[in-house]
């Protein structure tokens, strides 16, 4: 018999801004996990978290300060025993929730039974792309894979699905004024945990990244960020001859801001967790990986959803909560299009627009953030979607336990 798989905490690091001189910037990223898992002990007792066997995290940008296989950086900088197995993963966006369904998988089959899972990403200390791939960079091998640069696809969609600008703004608008609200009311208390120097000092204690000043007028006024792009146009209407010119929607403003952060959750066995005296948070009742179609990448984490409902016999009416990635204006536009979907539980306490996107770490941040407000709100069922550059998607189902 599979055993059933919960999560006994989830937290994350504040987002801060991705760039040099940024609050999170002086930090290692073995440092940020270090600090959430000194936070794991501190609330749940060193022998918890020794409990855990493994250490499974994403991260994207796997060079530089996160080369050298990240997650046994992080083990050993944390202290964990030496015998914890660590791994990193590369699922791009989609990576943090990635790291969190294949560890409920592993738990699931017996070959472990408590585990920490997540991400890492500071895009202050590697920047998008530092890895050099020609994947990216070869003109001839770009165009033979059918690489595009993900925000041009989200143009590309929000052409052909005629997304207007206007649902662009409203999407970024609603976004910021979420955050803001959550943020003020607190309920980013206990999944968010503020980042301190070597002296204690805190460098962050909150998403560095939230306009508070955003309004529909001001957004109006931004021009389109990625018109100077002929070259990979010429090539998605190669691609997809029926496409036409295409008109270039997103402002600067309707894409995630880049992002330094990390993610952990901390799952298991119930017998494992009983064992650890730890009292669970959520039940992880299924994960489903997507993939689809490199241009039209942006909507295989729609279809990880579609297939997870689809597995687990739910409908949109049976969710309580969505934490839905906001990756780029369009994708959370395209949802809202959807029938029976209701705004109103998707993304509540704000989304990727307003406060960054640590791409590695991303999924495991929105499941801290779903956990959080399950429990706040006593919730039965939320979804977690993640969505990736070229195709790939990931999504979860929480239970209450």
């Amino acid at each position: 018999m599979m055993a059933e798989v919960f999560i006994y905490d989830a937290v994350r690091t504040p987002r801060g801004k991705g760039k040099a001189g940024a609050p999170l910037a002086t930090l290692q990223p073995q440092e940020l996990i270090r600090q959430l898992i000194e936070t794991l002990r501190k609330r749940h007792g060193a022998t918890a978290v020794a409990g855990a066997e493994r250490l499974l995290l994403s991260c994207v940008g796997q060079i530089g300060d996160q080369g050298g296989n990240i997650a046994m950086v992080s083990k050993l900088h944390a202290g964990l025993a030496d015998t914890v197995v660590a791994q990193t993963i590369n699922n791009f966006c989609s990576g943090g929730l990635s790291a969190v369904a294949q560890a409920a998988s592993i738990i699931r089959a017996g070959d472990a039974n408590m585990m920490l899972a997540g991400g890492v990403e500071m895009m202050s200390r590697v920047p998008f792309l530092a890895d050099g791939a020609p994947y990216y960079s070869d003109p001839s091998l770009s165009e033979h894979l059918r690489y595009v640069p993900v925000a041009l696809s989200a143009d590309y969609l929000a052409d052909k699905f005629d997304v207007s600008r206007e649902e662009l703004d409203s999407v970024t608008f609603h976004s910021h004024q979420k955050a803001q609200q959550a943020w003020d009311a607190g309920r980013y208390e206990r999944s968010v945990i503020p980042m301190v120097d070597a002296n204690g000092a805190v460098l962050l204690d909150r998403d560095q990244t939230i306009r508070a000043g955003t309004t529909m007028e001001s957004l109006s006024t931004l021009p389109p960020a990625f018109t100077d792009s002929e070259i990979v146009d010429a090539r998605i209407n190669r691609a997809r001859p029926e496409t036409g010119p295409i008109i270039h929607r997103h402002s600067i403003a309707n894409c995630p801001p880049i992002a330094d952060g990390a993610g952990l959750v901390m799952l298991g066995s119930a017998e494992a967790g009983a064992a650890l005296g730890l009292h669970p948070l959520a039940k992880i009742a299924a994960c489903v990986e997507a993939a689809g179609d490199p241009i039209d990448q942006l909507t295989a984490g729609a279809a990880a959803m579609e297939r997870l409902l689809e597995k687990t016999g739910q409908s949109f009416a049976d969710l309580d909560l969505i934490e839905y990635m906001e990756a780029f204006a369009v994708v959370p536009s395209l949802l809202y299009r959807r029938e029976g979907i209701d705004p109103a539980i998707v993304n509540v306490n704000g989304g990727h627009l307003a406060m960054g996107h640590p791409m590695g770490a991303t999924g495991a941040v929105l499941t801290a953030t779903l956990v959080e407000e399950m429990q706040r709100r006593d919730a039965k069922q939320g979804m977690v979607v993640t969505h990736g550059g070229s195709g790939v998607g990931t999504a979860a189902l929480l239970t209450k336990p």
